[in-house]
């Protein structure tokens, strides 16, 4: 059988495909200011030996650096590239007819770990995934979207030819939203599947015994993860997701700069755009999601040599875990070695390679560039719907 993706798909939920024009919808190779809401509370400041002023690290990484002080080996990425691949009509009560997007994404979830000064595979985790709007299954039936995608696995030859298969159908809500934001849901259900799959695999290292005060992961981007329900109510499994995170820190390349407070609690972008080199912010807490966390910033490259006064900054955050850290904040001996480690995993550069170069840790770059060596094409994905 030749049936592509969205003949099956419209068969299989009684929409009427458009076979409109297929397009990516990421902007992630683009270096960006993340505009998020400033939703945050900050607290007050996360370190043991609290300070107003920039921390100088260059001293303390040479140090680390000649005696052979690493804190960091494994490295974790989670990647997603997503489409928009159609529009699909569906027949609402009273008859008429409502258009919408149908929005597909490859994920992947890559973690390396270093052994000397060599980085290996530790697992890989790949799949496709499909969000449709909710009206698709206008029944609310039991596993429906789970057997439309066993249905595409035997209904689309292709998908076997390429090795691929549509792990999760998800649905997106329709409900008093404007057109143009069901792209966006479309897209936050495959963001949401790829952060699962990321909880995942620090889940696994966790089990495993992987991760202690001398094996850090690093993961890239925000640790801003939402506990589950199941995680919120239960106090045990709360306490897991948190203790999971005791050996974690997220390294963002981009970030909200306004977020940014300074010691009256006012906007203070200014503060990260005039750090130092190889210095770093205060450490400071916020609360989100009912979770405490700790943030600060270090300037790993010369700004003179950037693009712009962000470029060469990155943003680190901790979940506290233990109540002694909520209460006192994080030792900042510890913060000073982290933070200096993280200066020496800088180099090599992957000048050029990437518009993003002067934000890169590089085992990030290197875990980054093998999860998208195992992508399929733009061209060969769009090509099955």
């Amino acid at each position: 059988m030749h049936h592509k993706v969205m003949e099956v798909l419209a068969n299989a939920t009684g929409g009427k495909s458009y076979k409109a024009h297929k397009y990516s919808l990421d902007h992630a190779e683009i270096p960006y200011i993340d505009y998020g809401e400033d939703n945050i509370v900050w607290e007050k400041t996360a370190e043991t030996k609290p300070t107003k002023n920039y921390v100088p690290l260059y001293d303390l990484s040479i140090d680390l650096m000649n005696n052979d002080v690493h804190r960091f080996s494994y490295f974790l990425d989670g990647s997603r590239r997503v489409y928009k691949v159609d529009d699909i009509a569906f027949q609402k009560a009273g008859g008429r007819t409502a258009i919408y997007p149908v929005i597909a994404g490859q994920i992947g979830i890559g973690c390396c770990k270093r052994v000397g000064k060599k980085l290996t595979k530790e697992s890989f985790e790949y799949e496709c995934d499909i969000s449709v709007p909710d009206i698709a299954d206008s029944d609310g039936r039991n596993g429906f979207f789970s057997a439309v995608a066993k249905k595409l696995k035997n209904e689309c030859d292709e998908l076997r030819r390429l090795n691929i298969s549509f792990k999760k159908i998800i649905p997106y809500k329709t409900a008093n939203v404007d057109s143009k934001k069901y792209e966006d849901k479309g897209t936050a259900c495959i963001q949401d599947r790829m952060i699962e799959l990321e909880k995942q695999a620090v889940a696994e290292l966790v089990r495993k015994g992987r991760l202690d005060q001398d094996n850090y992961l690093i993961k890239d981007g925000s640790l801003e993860y939402r506990p589950s329900k199941e995680e919120k109510h239960d106090l045990r499994k709360a306490m897991t997701f948190k203790n999971n995170y005791n050996w974690v820190l997220g390294v963002s390349k981009n970030f909200n700069p306004e977020i940014c407070k300074d010691v009256k609690g006012k906007s203070n972008p200014g503060f990260i755009a005039e750090l130092p080199l190889y210095h770093r912010t205060p450490v400071a807490m916020f609360k989100s999601e009912g979770m405490e966390f700790a943030v600060w910033y270090i300037r790993i490259r010369d700004k003179t040599k950037t693009r712009t006064p962000f470029d060469g900054v990155i943003k680190v955050e901790k979940i506290l875990v233990k109540d002694k850290e909520i209460n006192e904040g994080i030792d900042t001996e510890v913060v000073n070695i982290l933070s200096a480690c993280l200066v020496n995993e800088r180099m090599p550069v992957c000048y050029g390679a990437d518009l993003r170069w002067a934000n890169h840790i590089y085992p990030v770059y290197l875990t980054e560039s093998y999860i998208k060596a195992r992508y399929v094409s733009t061209e060969s994905f769009l090509h099955l719907f």
